[in-house]
């Protein structure tokens, strides 16, 4: 019987692993694609957005909903406990000017390459394109190159991560299994995603153009960011932050002159000639770039004569949509296991022995450090809890793998 086993080699499972390992237990880690972590590496590409230096409230309320249910575990792994934790694996870590914090090396390879070096010099086991595919009674199951294994284990984490990016590992089909385990699930829901819509022809020219320094409203989010005018619709971290509230029915409201109030905008508006076109208007009297003054010819209607009722409109762009992309789109999704059927270790109140970690579990954040921090807290605390759970049982180190 193996001491403890963990699905899944993202960073919620290689967390799990550490926490394991570090408390004396024997673990085996399976992971269903060729290699570990292939998210965390992608992630990395656009320089590994960590965590986040914040006030604490601020940081927290990130996560909405769920963020009393996170709380804890993140107050014992948050920003400072990672950039630590990063920093005894050789890696430096720097803050951003907006908080968000990234290693030195400014990719995430750097940073894996240590951590399974540690996780290996601690006796941890690392089965490659091991696909989980349910329970046989005790029985963890596996496809396997080498044809169907069966593992048992005193304790089992699970950390498959949600629905998004399938080709990178996390394709959701867990959820089938879990549900049939008597796990109850929120619907699997897309975050960190953009937005849907179809553009007249005019806007061709501006496709591929950021759109920067602008404030985003979605009922009870909100966004000063930017986002990119795509062929598909909108993309970017201005989006993803308000996606939440669309995903709702909110409708999508931009300011494009986010540093003005509605007076300035009218009053600058009214300045100059009157036979100054609108778009000169716009242009010199607001900076306003090319591709702001093409969203609000796209989605403003006629353009109003007087000005206080254009600077309203400027002000408040409805953007109508067709909703978020995909979830297979996504930079993460909402939903999975819901967090009340979880007790306060992270384990499964319908299956004891077992527990669940990282974006399995239904909790909501945008990028920014966020997700990475709840995805590598709840791994530590699953890890722990499972660690704890062994040692009740009494369980001594041991394997069985058939």
């Amino acid at each position: 019987m193996a001491q403890a086993l963990v699905i899944g080699a993202g960073p919620a499972g290689l967390m799990a692993a550490e926490l394991l390992s570090a408390a004396g237990q024997g673990v085996l880690v399976a992971e269903a694609m060729p290699t570990p972590a292939r998210k965390f590496l992608m992630a990395g590409k656009s320089g590994l957005n960590i965590t986040r230096e914040q006030d604490a409230a601020a940081f927290l309320a990130a996560y909405g909903a769920q963020a009393g249910r996170l709380a804890p575990m993140i107050d014992a792994f948050g920003p400072a406990g990672i950039r630590a934790w990063m920093e005894a694996l050789g890696q430096e870590a720097f803050t951003g000017s907006t908080g968000r914090v990234f290693p030195v090396a400014m990719k995430a390879s750097p940073l894996l390459r240590a951590w399974l070096g540690r996780l290996a010099g601690a006796g941890v086991e690392l089965r490659t394109r091991w696909r989980w595919t349910g329970w046989d009674g005790a029985a963890a199951r596996f496809d396997t190159p080498e044809g169907p294994r069966q593992v048992t284990a005193g304790a089992t984490v699970l950390a498959l991560g949600g629905a998004s990016w399938p080709r990178l590992g996390s394709d959701g089909t867990w959820q089938e299994i879990l549900a049939a385990a008597g796990v109850p699930l929120d619907p699997i829901l897309p975050s960190n995603v953009g937005l849907a819509l179809g553009w007249s022809a005019h806007m061709a020219r501006h496709l591929g153009a950021p759109v920067k320094n602008v404030a985003l409203g979605a009922g009870r989010l909100r966004s000063r960011g930017e986002f990119v005018l795509s062929a598909r619709g909108l993309e970017g971290a201005g989006i993803y932050a308000v996606i939440p509230a669309i995903r709702e029915g909110a409708p999508l409201l931009l300011d494009l002159a986010p540093d003005l109030e509605e007076a300035e905008v009218a009053r600058r508006l009214s300045a100059g000639p009157a036979r100054e076109s609108l778009s000169n208007r716009l242009r010199k009297r607001l900076a306003l770039s090319p591709a702001k003054i093409a969203l609000l010819r796209e989605f403003g209607g006629p353009p109003p004569s007087a000005a206080p009722d254009l600077a309203a409109r400027l002000k408040a762009l409805r953007v109508p949509h067709d909703g978020p992309r995909p979830v297979a789109e996504a930079i993460s999704t909402a939903g999975g296991i819901r967090l009340d059927a979880l007790d306060d270790a992270l384990m499964l109140q319908a299956r004891p022995g077992t527990f669940a970690a990282g974006e399995m579990l239904s909790w909501d954040a945008p990028t920014g450090g966020y997700l990475l921090t709840a995805c590598l807290a709840t791994g530590r605390q699953a890890g722990l809890g499972a660690a704890a759970w062994l040692d009740r049982q009494g369980l001594l180190p041991g394997a069985e793998t058939r």
